[in-house]
């Protein structure tokens, strides 16, 4: 697991090197921290900005994460120390990462980036709850409607929705294996979309939004790593992380069809 975990480090620094990336955000009327990899519209403000460079050959340099101060940018940097929502919900994340082996970091960046933590949050699509699954695949993944709880109704449980999304999260990043950018593209626009675009980003503005700043939050959300050695070959080099805060889909241009499910795995 921990391999895997190191894996999909790797492609997230790889996605976000050498290239500057840039988050940009607001903190809403309700509190809740919203973001974007470039400004969206007059609230975004630029809170974040990062350098780093990754080489395979010479192991992992420290992308240099540098605040850009702005009135939003504490209330950014500490949403998830102060965010009831997602205090309430991290444990499904921790117990759905050890079961399904997908990093406890990437399922908090997605689940920021779909719905802000916000366990009823329903799209327009009818994605629900917090990693916001469509009831198709839902049932795929053995989620049963009985009486009167519809899958959908199931679907706002914290614990089906993480441990459902989890599961489809981990067969795609099965389906493209060391390519989790491509994997995340799935999960937003469907493998279907991916495998018709020749194993590549599909070239929808949302899509390429969405995994780049999935990508960054998880970089920045994952604890150091010791992967590789330095480039005079003694001590390892680190990738050092930093915490941004999340913000729901709402934030990202018009949605795309929901994700097709993928087929599950043992």
């Amino acid at each position: 697991m921990k391999r895997v975990a190191v894996i999909m480090l790797l492609a997230a620094s790889a996605w976000l090197a050498p290239a500057h990336a840039e988050l940009w955000g607001y903190v809403d009327e309700k509190g809740v921290g919203h973001f974007a990899p470039s400004q969206l519209d007059e609230r975004y403000q630029l809170f974040f900005r990062g350098d780093g460079e990754f080489d395979t050959a010479k192991g992992v340099k420290t992308p240099r994460a540098v605040p850009v101060p702005t009135s939003t940018s504490s209330k950014l940097l500490t949403f998830f120390d102060i965010s009831p929502s997602f205090r309430q919900v991290k444990h499904h994340l921790r117990e759905a990462s050890r079961e399904h082996g997908v990093d406890y970091e990437l399922l908090q960046a997605l689940i920021a980036t779909e719905s802000g933590f916000d366990p009823a949050a329903v799209s327009p699509k009818g994605a629900v709850g917090l990693m916001q699954i469509m009831p198709a695949t839902a049932q795929r993944y053995g989620v049963r409607a009985d009486g009167k709880n519809p899958i959908a109704r199931k679907l706002t449980d914290p614990r089906t929705n993480v441990r459902t999304g989890a599961r489809y999260l981990r067969d795609l990043i099965r389906m493209f294996p060391g390519q989790l950018e491509l994997a995340l593209a799935a999960y937003n626009a469907g493998e279907g979309a991916v495998q018709r675009a020749g194993n590549r980003i599909p070239n929808y503005p949302e899509t390429r939004n969405y995994v780049k700043t999935v990508m960054q939050l998880y970089v920045m959300l994952k604890p150091p790593v010791l992967v590789g050695k330095g480039e005079d070959g003694g001590a390892p080099a680190r990738i050092r992380m930093e915490i941004p805060a999340p913000a729901g889909r709402r934030n990202m241009p018009a949605s795309l069809p929901a994700p097709e499910p993928a087929t599950p795995g043992a």
